[in-house]
This record gives C-alpha cells, structure tokens and sequence, in this order.
C-alpha cells in the first residue's frame, strides 16, 4: 500500500483527522470532560489521513493541525456564506454535534486570532499546493478526503435516512466535470462499494482563490463511511481497517488512471 503514489497534479486535502485542541481554546468550551471525549468522536474524521494519504509525500498532503472543533477550515470564513451557522456551526463552533452549547460567546478578536492561527494558514498553504501544480502540470486536482458517521447526526440537516451508502462523492458545478464522477462512481463500485453523489454530504472545497473562475482547478469529495472501518463507538480502528484502505486506495489509482493528464 505503501508504495501506491498520486499523479503528480494531485493534493489531497484532510481538514477533519486531527483531534488536537490546543489549551487556551479548551478554555472556551462550556461541555464538560466526557462531553467533549464524545464530540471528539462524532466529529473527528478518524484515521482519514492514513486512509487516503499513508504513504504519499508530506508536500502533496494538506492537513488542519487541529480539530474541527478549535477551528473547521471546510467552513466559509464568512458566516454570511456558510449555510451551517444557521446551526451554529460555522468556521468556528458554538454547537456541537448535538445542537447544545459548545463555546461561550467569543468576542471579535478571539475569533480573529482563531482565524489567524489556524483557518488562514491552512487555506494559504492548500492555495499555494494548488497554485504550484498549476505552475508546473497547467492543471490541478484537489481531492477533499473525509468521512461520515453510519448514522446522521443531529446537527445534520437531513436526518430521516438511516441507511447510508459506503461512499458519498461530492461534487460542485464548476470543478468536477461528469467524467470525474463516473470515474470515481464506477471504480468504487467494481470494489463492491455502494455509491451516492451529493448526499448525505455535498459540495467540495476549492481555494477562494480559484473557486468558479478557474477551470484549470478540478475537485471531488470523497466521503467514506465510518462503519467500514471503526468502532464508532470508541473511536478505534476496527479490524477491517486495512482492507477498506486498499480498496479505497485501489479505487483511487484506477479512477485517476482513466480520466489521464
């Protein structure tokens, strides 16, 4: 597995694998020890990096330092334009998982400095990945590498399917050509795995930088359902872990080897 590699023009993108929240924000949150252990849990991507990534260049990887709950570098900077602050869960939380409290209310300048430290030099360093493979291949792949819990949560805006497929490709009008999807759709499922596009998750992140107005810029989500390869519960690995990861990996290379340069 180790020795699969990317093309060239490819960065991979995990903004939700890491559970790191440092001091001085553990400070802000209202919910108590045991509370944040089960957030942390429902929230984390776990093990997306190794999932997608084990193996690949640090350079061609672009990962968020710090949990989601410090600061979701997916999210619009700008409330204004993030339809997931109406639940209080924009670029920075004030609710959790469940639509209860998260954080005291932070004035403008903690938000700020949230910002500063955490959102704006990860999206810097992901523009840059994207602005240097357009500078060498002409052309650039951004692949947004998440997963999604078996059941939805509260927080979600569509809670009635409680049935969920292996894999959610998400997609944007501008950035990922119908080739791409069916690409990636019909390499999943020559591996058994059942394929939904646009829920119960959608969209893909593009630097702002380049988002609809440039089409040299393609890129897809792909959401893995956590079912495959954790207990949800514990937040470990389970024992199909390594077999989920090659046929994701196997996926990919095959995906990226028929849509070509």
């Amino acid at each position: 597995m180790n020795a699969f590699q990317y093309p060239e023009w490819v960065v991979l993108h995990v903004p939700h694998d890491s559970q790191m929240i440092p001091r001085d924000v553990l400070s802000q949150f209202v919910i108590n020890e045991d509370e944040l252990k089960c957030e942390l849990i429902n929230m984390t991507d776990h093990f997306t990096y190794e999932l997608y990534c084990a193996g690949v260049h640090p350079d061609q990887a672009v990962k968020a330092p710090v949990s989601r709950l410090v600061v979701d570098v997916e999210r619009f900077e700008d409330d204004t334009y993030e339809m997931m602050a109406e639940r209080g869960m924009g670029a920075i939380y004030m609710s959790s998982s469940q639509l209860q409290p998260l954080r005291r209310e932070i004035t403008q300048l903690e938000r700020k400095s949230l910002l500063d430290q955490y959102y704006h030099p990860h999206h810097l360093k992901l523009t840059q990945s994207v602005d240097r493979l357009l500078k060498n291949h002409g052309h650039a792949f951004l692949l947004d590498c998440h997963s999604f819990p078996s059941k939805p949560l509260p927080y979600e805006f569509d809670t009635a399917d409680q049935k969920r497929t292996d894999i959610c490709l998400g997609t944007d009008s501008f950035h990922t050509p119908k080739n791409i999807i069916e690409a990636f759709a019909t390499e999943f499922e020559k591996q058994g795995l059942s394929v939904a596009i646009n829920t119960p998750f959608s969209g893909t992140l593009v630097p702002q930088k380049h988002y609809q107005s440039d089409s040299r810029v393609t890129s897809l989500m792909i959401e893995v359902n956590r079912a495959l390869y954790l207990d949800e519960i514990t937040g470990y690995k389970a024992s199909s872990f390594q077999s989920i990861q090659i046929k994701v990996r196997e996926s990919l290379h095959r995906a990226f080897a028929s849509v070509g340069t």
